[in-house]
């Protein structure tokens, strides 16, 4: 079989299904970020596209390559994105008060979104070369908890909880489904719950204390630190059942809605397409998480397994996060939808996140070593 051939016979091999469900989710996107700059692809929706433009390739080739390449490389992974995270340290670029990215000529890239995936591929590995009975053992637990740690407070000193959050639960995802006895989290759960007097007083900035504070009582501050979600209400309550049509809801388009564009597009979905098109988004979402978990039943190794989970729990906490919190049922944090929101850095870790799922499907059966 000649070269060509089995990249062609590779290429016809991947989940075109699971391919499918990605660019709904993303027409999805196009659609109502061409509805958020009122009826025009300038400036999201052409960004946006062009962002997947230049990453789903870039999906489809991590999907090809041999999966023992990227076993061998996923600790240099890990370590070149937590890298990042100390540059951005060093010689980060502030904005809006935060220091979270760093700034390559014209483009700016968020480290913190990117040690999602190489978290996940970073732990693979780990776990693949573990015995059953050695993660019961508290000293093969320590490594896998200082992967996860190390950039999470790298990432609450930024500050972004929000996605130090969501790093987190995806590290104690992969924690539970590789084995380790629910009663350790029990504890931890436990030991977590009497901190948070600590957290709040020592540890958590003003602007996020206040955020708590206007989730239990948006309506104490309607016009200020309220504004955003009583406006997101609105605009949910208003859909109905139908919505009000496309192009046509008042809050998205008369600039009632804050950030329409990035963590309340949810909300202008559902003022313009109703409860009929948030019930669609979700279920495209659902069927993601669902085929991921599927894939990772199949993989026969615990590394391809573990990456199923991984980026699995990655796209359910984002759009559990980010609905919850539009719906005033979650403190505003940042937490964008995969594919759905206006943003150069998700759309690229979203795409090399199903990029490894999509390799760990291809080589569910491969030996690895």
């Amino acid at each position: 079989m000649g070269h060509y051939d089995f990249i062609f016979e590779k290429l016809m091999a991947l989940n075109k299904k699971f391919i499918y469900l990605i660019l709904a989710i993303f027409i999805f996107g196009i659609f109502m970020l061409y509805s958020a700059s009122g009826g025009s692809m300038i400036p999201w929706a052409s960004k946006q596209l062009l962002y997947f433009c230049t990453f789903f390739p870039v999906m489809i080739l991590i999907a090809l390559i041999d999966m023992k390449i990227w076993y061998k490389l996923s600790y240099l992974i890990y370590l070149f994105a937590l890298g990042l995270l100390v540059l951005v340290e060093i010689k980060g670029h502030t904005a809006m008060g935060a220091t979270r990215w760093i700034k390559v000529g014209s483009f700016t890239i968020q480290p913190s979104e990117m040690m999602k995936v190489c978290l996940i591929i970073g732990l693979a590995k780990y776990f693949y070369n573990r015995e059953a009975n050695d993660i019961k053992k508290n000293k093969y637990l320590i490594v896998p908890l200082l992967m996860i740690l190390v950039p999470f407070a790298l990432i609450i000193k930024q500050p972004d909880l929000g996605t130090a959050l969501i790093l987190a639960v995806m590290g104690i995802t992969v924690l539970f489904a590789v084995g380790v006895q629910w009663w350790k989290f029990a504890i931890s759960g436990a030991l977590g719950l009497g901190a948070i007097p600590f957290m709040w007083k020592y540890f958590l900035h003003d602007y996020q204390k206040q955020r708590v504070m206007t989730f239990f009582n948006p309506e104490a501050d309607p016009l200020g630190s309220g504004y955003n979600i009583t406006q997101s209400k609105i605009a949910i309550g208003s859909g109905g059942f139908f919505g009000k049509g496309y192009l046509k809801g008042t809050q998205g388009q008369l600039a009632f809605l804050p950030e329409k564009q990035t963590d309340f597009i949810f909300t202008m979905l559902t003022e313009e397409l109703g409860f009929i098109g948030g019930a669609i988004v979700i279920i495209l979402y659902t069927l993601i998480i669902g085929y991921a978990l599927a894939i990772g039943v199949k993989c026969r190794h615990t590394y391809g397994k573990v990456i199923a989970v991984g980026i699995a729990s990655m796209v359910f906490f984002h759009a559990f996060i980010n609905i919850a919190m539009v719906m005033g049922m979650l403190p505003v944090v940042g937490a964008p939808l995969p594919l759905l929101s206006y943003g150069g850095t998700i759309t690229m870790v979203s795409l090399v996140g199903f990029g490894f799922l999509l390799n760990a499907d291809l080589y569910k059966k491969t030996e690895i070593k």
